[in-house]
């Protein structure tokens, strides 16, 4: 065995039923699967109960595991059909717009839709910048690219991931999801009209490299400086005329810099009693933490992580993922 590399080594061992040597094989790639199934899933949870099960499936399967393919790619193979399984059983995920139009004037009675499986943040800390495939990796877990995909057939889903964002080929695909190689590339047409329809041609990595660091730092200020202020003037002067605002688990959102700021006055800026910020990123975008407190000097508790999008230096879209869930998902503290 000393003539084989430390992987074929481990590779061995862990068909002869070394788990050690099977968690040391699998390491370097649990973070790029996990952001997969989150791509597929549109839920960081759903992405975590994905990759155990896939785990546990390939560790015991591995001794079918011929070589033939790289472990990567039959890897990616077992957490895509773990997945398809969980799409089928679990459905899409959602925003508040996938549900109806947008309201007009602020809903003060607006309460939580739990029957609807929403949509969340995830935590893109580890992943690679630079590009994999068409699309970066950061890229791929930003949210209108992850929300269009939810509208996409498992198979379609599938498809578009592991060829536009992770490289594989058509003919590899159709090996990995057990079809044909003509039915990816019709998956694959079919899947980049949907997509196409509903991403902004920039994405965010795109937009923020054009804008620059310091006009984020700018943005994300200047709206946590107004939100604590209830500066009204100071957080419009931010945002596009066509700003959207979302919060899920609420299921009304609003268009429009008129209605936003309908909203924004009527219920943050003014009945919530005191807002402190701190600054983060979610799916490849800068985001606040926002934390209520009965009164500025009372404890702060986490309330909802906000996720910008930004289009030509101003904000062009607030998503409020309300709950101290998504504060633990993002190892945000609970309270300030």
């Amino acid at each position: 065995m000393s003539e084989l590399s430390v992987d074929q080594q481990d590779l061995v061992l862990a068909r002869e039923g070394d788990d050690a040597a099977f968690t040391r094989l699998v390491a370097p790639l649990r973070r790029e699967l996990h952001a997969h199934c989150y791509r597929m899933l549109g839920s960081s949870h759903d992405a975590d109960d994905a990759l155990q099960d896939a785990l546990v499936r390939a560790w015991r399967g591995l001794a079918r595991f011929e070589g033939r393919s790289t472990l990567r790619s039959w890897l990616y193979t077992v957490a895509t059909r773990t997945c398809l399984d969980l799409v089928e059983s679990r459905g899409r995920r959602a925003l508040p717009m996938d549900l109806g139009p947008s309201s007009d004037r602020a809903v003060l009675d607006d309460v939580p839709l739990t029957e609807v499986a929403w949509l969340g943040p995830y935590s893109a800390d580890g992943l690679a910048s630079g590009p994999v495939a068409r699309y970066e990796q950061r890229e791929a877990v930003e949210l209108a690219f992850v929300a269009a995909l939810q509208h996409l057939p498992g198979n379609q889903r599938a498809a578009l991931l592991l060829f536009e964002v992770l490289g594989f080929s058509a003919a590899e695909i159709a090996t990995m999801m057990d079809t044909s190689t003509a039915s990816v590339n019709s998956a694959l047409q079919r899947a980049r009209k949907i997509v196409d329809e509903k991403i902004p041609a920039a994405s965010q990595q795109q937009t923020i490299r054009e804008i620059g660091d310091g006009r984020i730092q700018e943005l994300v200020a200047g709206y946590s400086t107004a939100m604590e202020r209830g500066d009204a003037d100071a957080l419009v002067a931010l945002l596009t005329e066509d700003v959207t605002w979302s919060m899920p688990p609420l299921g009304h959102w609003y268009s429009g810099v008129k209605a936003v700021m309908d909203f924004a006055v009527e219920v943050p800026l003014t009945r919530c009693p005191s807002w402190r910020n701190l600054a983060t990123t979610a799916n490849g975008q800068p985001a606040i933490a926002c934390y209520l407190g009965e009164t500025p000097d009372s404890e702060h508790v986490g309330w909802s992580v906000t996720v910008l999008t930004v289009r030509g230096a101003k904000i062009a879209g607030l998503t409020s993922f309300i709950g101290p869930e998504h504060f633990t998902l993002l190892g945000l503290p609970a309270t300030q």
